[in-house]
């Protein structure tokens, strides 16, 4: 345990947590337009795009992407396929994609492989192997390319972390999704000195290879006077969490030690807020689209970051008033703002306006401390089916609403009137986050003090034959943001693209 940095007292709640069971959320009604989704107007997004490139004039900006995720799942159906001892020719793949989903993908990356940014380092990867790249297209032997694609031998992509697949086509070669983000973070977020900053999380093993290709990716800009600061950062081990067994004591493998198990995306936490930043923009890696589609994104992310400062700016201003006596009106005007900016409804007995001094300092007692808190502006795009969790009203065990985005496995859907309201959502997550880190005074919040760590998830997994119980951490965007403020804003389909598999790529959005 001291080996991993884990602390008696984490792993002993740990063991509870196990014991206590997964809480499920608690959903009231789905955030939809003009009930915990904001639509902004037309000259409400133009006044706040100019409110994000002041900010970022500044200096204020920051993008923080995770970027570990394997792109093992992009690949999962032609891995399956190149694994299989009875594959079929590319008559038979085209018989069978009628039925089986693997066969299917397989055959439409095969069919259009010339289209992928990646085709040309492939197809010398194909060369390298012996055979002969054009014939082998023409005779239809896709095992060949499967192999040069996914092999050791060849560019092994399924076994790459996302952020190093050749994404889109560009006048200057191939490019990464990891460029795509320095590209976009370059347009929306540099100051003045044309300082642009950025934090990727990557894994341990990926490390050195994702720092050459930031070397190599870097260079275009700053020969035109950009000057990029980029961090990188690991999942921390401490992290980790105990595995337990069916009595919920600690599971041991076969030698006796104790299991430690990557404690999912939520453990990132931790990695956002040593950034200690200030408007820091979220989103994950494979969220890009190419240069010439770039507008509307960019045009979404700048009233997003102002929408944030701006509400930043309104919440700290209530703060300090508060802090110095306010009177009944300025209380009742802070509280108003809660309610209808932030959906922060006070308990019933302090909704009504204060009577008398006491009843005034209790409510903006209420108001402090709801104001006390980290705040993120999350975009929310129409429902279409996309995995993905979303906006609902949650009810929290002091009987309390609050926006929040959820998760599928968040909720028990044994309970036909939950199921009923996660069905009904009309919008999702695209994971498209906006955060404002720092309090009043400038300093950075304590962000483990805002997670609700009754979200976390226990699955069941198994180990030497063994079956386990893994516990996860509350997700990123989900328990681990649970009390944060948190406003969601109506976005436009177009801003997201994101590539759950290989032939994602070829939607329109991805080519350039």
């Amino acid at each position: 345990m001291r080996a991993h940095g884990l602390s008696e007292e984490r792993a002993l709640a740990q063991l509870e947590a196990f014991r206590a069971g997964s809480r499920f959320t608690v959903l009231d009604r789905p955030c939809t337009v003009n009930d915990g989704i904001v639509r902004l107007s037309p000259a409400e997004s133009e006044n706040f795009a100019a409110i994000c490139a002041a900010a970022a004039n500044q200096g204020r900006c920051l993008f923080f992407v995770p970027a570990s995720g394997a792109a093992t799942r992009m690949f999962k159906g032609l891995s399956a396929l190149r694994r299989r001892s009875d594959r079929p020719d590319l008559a038979g793949l085209a018989k069978e994609a009628a039925r089986n989903a693997d066969a299917r993908e397989t055959w439409e990356w095969f069919t259009h492989v010339r289209e992928f940014a990646f085709f040309p380092a492939l197809r010398e990867a194909v060369a390298r192997s012996g055979a002969d790249p054009e014939a082998s297209l023409a005779a239809g032997e896709y095992g060949i390319w499967l192999e040069a694609l996914l092999g050791p031998a060849g560019l092994g992509y399924a076994d790459l972390p996302k952020a190093l697949i050749p994404f889109h086509a560009s006048p200057r070669g191939p490019r990464l999704a990891l460029e795509e983000h320095l590209a976009e973070a370059f347009a929306l977020g540099r100051d003045v000195s044309w300082r642009c900053r950025l934090h990727f999380t990557v894994s341990p093993e990926h490390e050195a290879a994702i720092l050459a290709a930031l070397d190599r990716a870097r260079r275009p800009y700053e020969s035109e006077g950009a000057r990029f600061e980029i961090s990188l950062s690991t999942q921390k081990p401490s992290t980790d969490t105990l595995a337990a067994d069916a009595g919920n004591q600690p599971f041991r493998d076969a030698d006796g030690r104790l299991v430690f198990r990557p404690a999912g995306h939520g453990a990132l936490l931790e990695n956002l807020h040593h950034t200690a930043g200030d408007l820091v923009f979220l989103k994950n890696i494979d969220n890009v689209v190419p240069e010439s589609r770039r507008g509307p994104v960019l045009a979404f992310r700048r009233v997003l970051g102002g929408y944030l400062a701006h509400l930043q700016e309104r919440i700290h201003a209530y703060s300090r008033a508060l802090a110095s006596s306010p009177d009944i009106p300025l209380i009742e005007e802070a509280a108003h703002f809660a309610a209808q900016r932030l959906g922060a409804l006070p308990p019933t007995p302090l909704q009504a306006p204060p009577g008398n001094a006491e009843a005034a300092a209790a409510k903006a007692a209420w108001l402090a401390r709801a104001f006390a808190r980290p705040l993120r502006v999350c975009a929310m795009v129409r429902n279409t089916g996309e995995p993905g969790g979303g906006p609902f009203w949650v009810r929290h065990p002091d009987g309390s609403l609050r926006p929040q985005i959820v998760e599928t496995a968040q909720v028990d859907l044994s309970q036909s009137a939950q199921r009923k309201i996660l069905e009904s959502a009309t919008h999702f997550n695209p994971v498209d986050i906006a955060c404002a880190l720092r309090n009043p005074d400038g300093q950075p919040y304590q962000l483990l003090d805002f997670v609700d760590s009754s979200t976390a998830l226990i699955t069941e997994k198994s180990k030497d034959g063994k079956p386990l119980k893994a516990l996860e951490l509350p997700g990123l965007w989900n328990g681990s943001m649970a009390y944060w403020n948190t406003v969601f804003v109506e976005a436009p389909l177009e801003t997201f693209n994101p590539v759950k598999t290989v032939n994602d790529l070829l939607r329109e959005n991805h080519r350039g």
